[in-house]
């Protein structure tokens, strides 16, 4: 290759799409410098010698007959020791370290590695010279963080001899081992790359089967998501859609939480990025973010880093699921990732399809959805590990017919409905009890019944019946007014406000009402139920609705939320029930 054939030619900007010739031979989605500035920019249409280019910077300035430098390569994510704690920008760059360099803006064509190249790790071996190691076995582990061992992995596609390894102090580029292979020895060190539009590989994937418990009451007991799961958030502005997604990371039984801001607005991703390092992890005590990493994209950036923001969060959380951790990301929201698209799409001057949205947005949001997933990972000592996707959808006007909440129902197996009517009555979450389903109903009910109570699964069923029949009682009501309703509907009505006000809703304010054990849902619900069914059968008896309209045992049962699971007693608040029930019914 000449000098000349090294270089493109800019002949076209337009926004962050960028026109260049005189670039035969390259690939779809290597990456670019892009002129004299070196903008990072990705190939994403090729025609010849001609390429297009979506540059993830702001092109102003940029003009035609500028170079474009080729990498020869995808773009791609570092992995290693560093991450957990980090706070990346769309592309993978340390907005932290960019900010003690150029200031609160970032700068366009800075160059700095994703991970710390200077900071040094304890590597500690778990092989010796002469093993056998193959694609994904654990050759040694470093102390990332108080709580989280970081594994070091043999690369996908290597295998071969130990020929030398290298314990101690090393930075993440230092070799740590030696392979002897046919075609030569192959050093091998803590960092790996990997590139981001490819899923990693693994054994083979399973079904899930464990509960992801979040300790959201309307989320865990009716509508639960499992590891290695998927689901979404879809609903209208001021619904709470970042709430909850703010809720499942601080609370998710998960190892590690990847989040995922893009293109939300930056003063929500700022009270992300300050309130996560003062948060404390309820299963270690440490801080929050000893076990999460953090990729902020603002609506304010570059319309291309979007598009790649959700495909460099998925790779890393990936990353974590090969060493066999249990692993959540929240993607807030998906709709900006699909608009980046479409606006990419428009520039290519592609054949648009509904709403403008390209054609292939489907595919595209089902690859994404599908690199979820609980699976056996490589390497020999055959570990699981699972993958949980959350993804929040914006649709304009909360309109669930949008092209973007309909591709990804046709793929995601839990749908958490928020409703705008709910977050005005200040009912949160405000996730609709109505409109929301979970397809991992049968295996989390299995699950349920192992780990929690046989009872669970039943409880679940009655207390959403209940719910529906309140809808349906509901439009009497508005019509002819409650007084109307016989004794029987009206208690339906009662139970249904019960389950609604005081074991629906939670307050996230509240240190108590927050988090709920799944131990201690099953204790509330169980209660509401029972108290239920005891008026149901007073008031079948004869009894007089009035004169059980109003308990004592109603403040009790609301006041559940705020107490701690380890002090309450089922078996006797029961007992309080049924006697002043019998009080109050007593001929």
């Amino acid at each position: 290759m000449t000098a000349q054939e090294k270089y493109g030619i800019i002949t076209k900007v337009s926004g962050p799409l960028v026109v260049a010739t005189n670039l035969s031979g390259s690939r779809m989605y290597d990456v670019v410098r892009v002129g004299d500035k070196r903008l990072v920019g990705e190939i994403i249409e090729l025609s010849g010698d001609t390429a297009s280019i979506q540059v993830y910077e702001d092109t102003s300035g940029i003009g035609t007959g500028e170079r474009i430098y080729r990498a020869d390569r995808p773009l791609s994510v570092e992995l290693g020791p560093g991450l957990i704690e980090s706070i990346f920008d769309g592309i993978q760059r340390p907005l932290d370290e960019i900010r003690a360099r150029s200031g609160d803006y970032i700068a366009r064509g800075i160059e700095i590695p994703s991970l710390d190249r200077e900071r040094t790790w304890d590597f500690v071996s778990a092989v010796a010279a002469g093993d056998r190691v193959q694609q994904g076995d654990i050759l040694g582990t470093v102390q990332e963080t108080e709580i989280l061992v970081h594994r070091i992995m043999v690369p996908p596609g290597i295998s071969g001899v130990v020929e030398e390894v290298r314990p101690g102090n090393h930075v993440i580029t230092d070799t740590v081992a030696v392979l002897r292979r046919d075609s030569g020895p192959l050093e091998l060190s803590m960092m790996q790359q990997w590139p981001v539009r490819i899923p990693r590989p693994y054994g083979r994937k399973l079904q899930p089967l464990d509960l992801l418990t979040s300790g959201q009451r309307v989320i865990d007991t009716l509508f639960p998501v499992a590891k290695g799961g998927t689901a979404c958030i879809p609903g209208p502005f001021g619904s709470g859609k970042t709430v909850v997604q703010h809720q499942l990371a601080k609370w998710a039984d998960a190892d590690i939480i990847v989040y995922v801001g893009c293109g939300e607005r930056g003063n929500e991703m700022t009270d992300v990025l300050m309130e996560f390092p003062e948060l404390t992890d309820p299963r270690s005590g440490h801080p929050l973010m000893k076990r999460t990493v953090l990729i902020a994209n603002t609506s304010n950036m570059p319309v291309a880093a979007r598009e790649a923001s959700v495909y460099t969060g998925i790779t890393i959380a990936e990353y974590f699921r090969d060493m066999g951790y249990s692993v959540a990301l929240m993607a807030d929201s998906t709709s900006r990732w699909a608009e980046a698209m479409r606006e990419i799409s428009g520039r290519l001057e592609e054949m648009p399809g509904e709403e403008g949205y390209p054609a292939y947005l489907s595919s595209k949001v089902a690859d994404f959805y599908e690199r979820a997933g609980r699976v056996v990972c490589l390497g020999g000592d055959s570990r699981e590990g699972a993958l949980t996707v959350v993804g929040a959808v914006s649709p304009a006007g909360g309109d669930l017919s949008d092209p973007v909440v309909q591709a990804t129902l046709r793929v995601v197996k839990v749908f958490w409905s928020l409703e705008d009517k709910l977050a005005f009555q200040r009912h949160f979450p405000a996730i609709s009890w109505l409109r929301s389903y979970s397809l991992y109903d049968d295996a989390m009910n299995r699950h349920l019944e192992e780990r929690v109570d046989p009872a669970f699964p039943r409880l679940k069923e009655e207390a959403m019946k209940i719910l529906e029949k309140e809808a349906e009682l509901e439009e009497i009501v508005r019509l002819v007014g409650i007084d109307a309703l016989s004794g029987p509907d009206r208690l339906f009505m009662k139970t249904a406000r019960s389950i609604r006000q005081d074991f629906l809703h939670q307050n996230a304010f509240n240190d108590e009402d927050t988090y709920t054990p799944i131990g201690k849902q099953f204790i509330m619900l169980d209660l509401i139920i029972h108290l239920h069914r005891r008026l149901e059968k007073a008031v079948h008896d004869g009894a007089p609705f009035a004169a059980v309209e109003s308990l004592d045992i109603d403040d009790e049962i609301a006041s559940l939320k705020y107490a701690p699971p380890e002090g309450l007693d089922p078996g006797e608040l029961k007992k309080r029930a049924d006697a002043e029930v019998a009080r109050r019914t007593a001929k």
